[in-house]
């Protein structure tokens, strides 16, 4: 039941619980009212007869004619309690009736002047109020018919019941006004306290309602108002801190005491290759032995002490640390790129030692020998011609190691400017012309009329280009070596394509590391470094570019880079 049905139910329950009090009291109080006023109008009536009362007056008479002046029935009784006048009774019927001596009014009358009672009349068969006073020859006694005070009463009665009617109903229409007005702010503020646990910080009560209740609207206004800016405060926390544990390259995992996954950030996923939308069970993580160890202990309240697992071909370092909550928190750090780095170092270092032994052993072995005084003068110089050409690869190799190293650690940076590629193709063919035409390899060129001029640092484009232009001919045994160019959106693409041996599909994403060679044996014969495609490819990227690889085994290699626009 609504607030303002239940306070009209009980403002009409309290006017009639009052109109009833009303009634009964003015019903009682009237009573009362009226039967002292009967009884003061009925003793003076009495004793104005009882003077007219005296010696030598025909009682009866008098009787009669008092009765039919006052319209009441009058009676005059002796000191002995005989009647001896009544207005309805003759003088023969006077002697027949019964001695008054013993009547209640009669009685108190003689005793205290005024004596007064109300009976039924033995002749009228109504009720009937008798009041008698002293008079000097007996008792005068005037009774009246008590009806006419009922039917008093009884209009008055009629008439606070039609007031009190009346007053109901504008009580009732002053109770629903009333209801109305108390119960509408309370409904108002019980709505928006609803919103307000709801979630909708946005609901405000209004501040018109008086009294207490404006006060309770006020002060629910000040709480949302503070929710509402602490909410908000906690958003931005919440979205500072959302967007710090996202930014993190390390991985991080937060598990509860349920062992529920609560939180994963971006790099967690990526790293463990996770799909599934929070909370989920920690059980869906990778099995892998280091990381449900981590997350044993540290559930347990232990610290987890850095671990390295590998899953998906990744190396990942885990840590595990409890929360004071309950649950644990997970690290992941990726060691990838550190281990391959590691890799690469070792196989640098293993790679320039193996290069730099060959021809050291060389050059050591005919120095050794041409100590000896005796040796012919054509093997002399056989072996010095050996020596030269060693120490020569071993200056190109020490080069292209101090370029490279040049070009990576940023000591080096291009000065672009619009060159001529048509030129710079011909001065990369002039360095391996006789080489190329002693197998049989025919140099071409295929030069787009929009792509004959590129924007590139002149001497790095000349080391891309001799660099590419000198593994086709090294590794085509015969055909012929073309450089092209094209152009595309926004740059200019060179290219280098032979006829040659190829390249395995599987060694293609290798071949611009440092050393990687396909057939090693092969390549230290035709006297490569296995250093030249590394140099291209940080060449490219230093300009902006970009370097790809086609290759088909027996078919031929095809290598381009690009060459942004200014």
């Amino acid at each position: 039941m609504s607030l303002s049905r239940r306070l009209l139910l009980g403002f009409v329950a309290l006017v009639v619980i009052f109109v009833a009090l009303a009634i009964s009291i003015a019903d009682r109080r009237l009573r009362e009212r009226l039967t002292a006023y009967a009884i003061a109008d009925l003793a003076g009536e009495a004793a104005l007869v009882g003077a007219q009362w005296t010696p030598g007056t025909d009682a009866d008479e008098l009787a009669d004619e008092a009765g039919a002046s006052l319209g009441r029935h009058v009676t005059l009784i002796d000191g002995s309690g005989r009647v001896l006048g009544d207005t309805e009774f003759d003088l023969p019927e006077l002697a027949r009736l019964q001695n008054h001596a013993a009547r209640p009014e009669v009685v108190a009358a003689r005793r205290d002047r005024i004596g007064w009672t109300r009976r039924v009349s033995e002749t009228a068969g109504d009720e009937e109020i008798y009041v008698a006073v002293r008079a000097p020859l007996g008792i005068s006694r005037i009774a009246m018919s008590s009806r006419a005070l009922e039917d008093i009463i009884a209009a008055a009665q009629r008439d606070v019941v039609l007031a009190g009617a009346l007053s109901l109903v504008v009580a009732i229409v002053f109770a629903m006004l009333f209801a109305r007005a108390v119960s509408t702010p309370i409904v108002q503020l019980r709505d928006v306290a609803r919103s307000l646990a709801a979630g909708d910080l946005h609901q405000r009560p209004a501040l018109s309602a008086p009294g207490e209740v404006g006060d309770l609207a006020l002060a629910l206004h000040r709480l949302a108002e503070q929710m509402s800016a602490r909410l908000s405060a906690l958003q931005r926390e919440e979205a500072l801190m959302e967007g710090l544990i996202e930014s993190l390259a390390e991985g991080m995992i937060a598990i509860d005491s349920h062992g529920q996954v609560v939180r994963v950030n971006e790099s967690a996923r990526r790293l463990l290759l996770l799909t599934d939308a929070v909370p989920f069970p920690g059980t869906q993580l990778p099995r892998a032995r280091a990381l449900r160890s981590a997350i044993q202990r540290s559930g347990e309240g232990t610290v987890a002490e850095p671990a390295e697992v590998v899953i998906g071909g990744r190396t990942i370092l885990v840590t595990g640390r409890p929360l004071e909550a309950g649950g644990s928190v997970l690290t992941l750090f990726d060691l990838t790129q550190l281990r391959r780095l590691e890799l690469v170092r070792r196989d640098f270092v293993a790679n320039v030692s193996h290069e730099l032994k060959t021809p050291l052993t060389a050059i050591r072995g005919f120095a050794e020998t041409l100590v000896d005084d005796d040796l012919p003068a054509d093997q002399r110089r056989g072996f010095a011609e050996t020596i030269r050409l060693n120490a020569q690869r071993m200056q190109r190799l020490v080069d292209d190691l101090l370029d490279l190293s040049r070009i990576e650690s940023g000591g080096w940076q291009p000065q672009p400017d619009m060159i001529d590629v048509e030129a710079a193709v011909r001065a990369a063919f002039a360095t391996v012309r006789e080489a190329a035409a002693a197998k049989g390899i025919e140099l071409r060129t295929e030069i787009a009329a929009d792509a004959d001029h590129a924007y590139a640092d002149a001497t790095a484009f000349q080391q891309m280009l001799g660099n590419l232009v000198e593994n086709g001919v090294r590794y085509t045994p015969t055909g012929a070596v073309t450089v092209f160019t094209r152009r595309s959106a926004n740059a200019v693409i060179v290219g280098v394509r032979d006829t040659g041996i190829g390249i395995p599909p599987e060694h293609l994403p290798r071949i611009f590391e440092r050393f990687y060679r396909v057939d090693p044996s092969r390549a230290r014969e035709a006297g490569g470094t296995g250093l030249g495609l590394a140099i291209v490819r940080h060449l490219t990227d230093a300009h902006g570019g970009k370097v790809t690889a086609e290759s088909e085994p027996g078919r031929g290699t095809t290598i381009t880079f690009s060459l942004p626009d200014a």
